[in-house]
């Protein structure tokens, strides 16, 4: 499948295969933001944005044949045991950056005096999946009003219709290129969609929309219709955090940690891997997770996409034992990793 270059345009440059080349400088100029709630007109398909071919006919066949992808009873067992410690959100003014982590891939960023969710999901239930095994994090009550929305994709887990109708339709959403129209069905009144490697800005926060090595579906005839791919917003100081949404391991990481440098948090997913021939090329493993982390140069990591919902084989704990021992066996210094219980906050020193 072909790729998309780092080019701040879009089409016609959008299937372009990027060869890798010796001269591409440390931190190549970023788009200028394009403007807020901008109306454009996008492929019908992002097919040519795959970096791997999506199951056929035999994947299917023997996943089926294989059975189950939930955890044997005995991985099912420390249920009980998984970190939930809500705790108030943390006081923050304008050049305080911190993030909570509400379970799954939603998380509570507090960046430039602005308060940003990232794929909110407060249901307990969600399509095709059991409901929640750990109670959301944070109270709806207790959020503080929302300043914006940033969408990764549009699967189920990380688009919850439910929530996102709890939320004042003027509330700026930000989502990937195709997914526009689903918000404005649902009368939200201010959506940017982005293209890869472009950006808007939010009252002095950047929002920059990143590749990731994934897909998107939400019905059956609506594959790869819309785009994927991560956040990286960056207050008016500098301080950056990056939200990579649902991932597979590959060369993307490296070129953002290229493009945007001094990434001081990387949300990485760690969950949803087992079987891993079912599941690589679209979700990390905890120890590619690691290495995705140090591809980014990202300061720390706070792990996610675990402990809240069981949509795969491994037991549930076993990816928090797992990218602790990745990150000790890396020689990486333990305070960076930022392994939150569901419902827990850090602020950035």
């Amino acid at each position: 499948m072909t790729q998309q270059s780092e080019s701040t345009t879009t089409t016609p440059d959008a299937g372009r295969t990027a060869s890798p080349s010796p001269f591409i400088p440390s931190s190549p100029p970023l788009a200028e933001p394009r403007p807020l709630g901008e109306r454009r007109v996008w492929p019908r398909t992002f097919h040519d944005r795959l970096t791997a071919p999506l199951p056929g006919l035999k994947a299917i066949a023997r996943f089926a044949r294989e059975g189950s992808v939930r955890p044997r009873p005995e991985g099912l067992a420390d249920i009980p045991r998984l970190p939930f410690a809500p705790e108030p959100l943390p006081r923050v003014d304008s050049l305080t950056v911190a993030v909570t982590w509400a379970g799954h891939a939603s998380w509570v960023v507090r960046i430039g005096g602005l308060t940003i969710l990232t794929d909110p999901v407060w249901s307990r239930r969600i399509l095709g999946t059991p409901a929640r095994i750990t109670p959301v994090g944070v109270a709806w009550e207790a959020l503080p009003p929302i300043d914006a929305v940033v969408i990764s994709h549009n699967h189920y887990d990380h688009l919850d219709a439910p929530t996102l109708r709890r939320l004042p339709r003027h509330t700026p959403v930000f989502a990937p290129a195709g997914l526009g129209g689903w918000f404005r069905r649902r009368r939200f009144t201010r959506v940017t969609e982005l293209d890869w490697w472009e950006a808007a800005q939010l009252d002095g926060v950047r929002l920059d929309f990143v590749p990731a090595h994934h897909w998107s579906k939400r019905s059956l005839t609506d594959t790869c219709h819309s785009l994927w791919g991560g956040w990286v917003m960056t207050a008016p100081d500098g301080q950056r955090i990056y939200f990579a949404g649902d991932t597979g391991y590959g060369h993307w990481f490296s070129r953002i940690g290229r493009r945007y440098p001094g990434i001081d948090l990387a949300l990485l997913p760690i969950g949803a891997y087992d079987p891993r021939w079912w599941l690589s090329d679209v979700h990390c493993d905890p120890e590619e997770a690691v290495r995705a982390a140090q591809d980014l140069g990202a300061r720390r990591m706070a792990p996610m996409h675990w402990g809240t919902f069981v949509l795969s084989a491994e037991p549930v704990l076993e990816p928090l034992t797992r990218v602790r021992t990745a990150w000790e066996q890396a020689g990486l210094a333990r305070q960076d990793l930022w392994d939150l219980p569901v419902g827990g906050s850090r602020v950035l020193a």
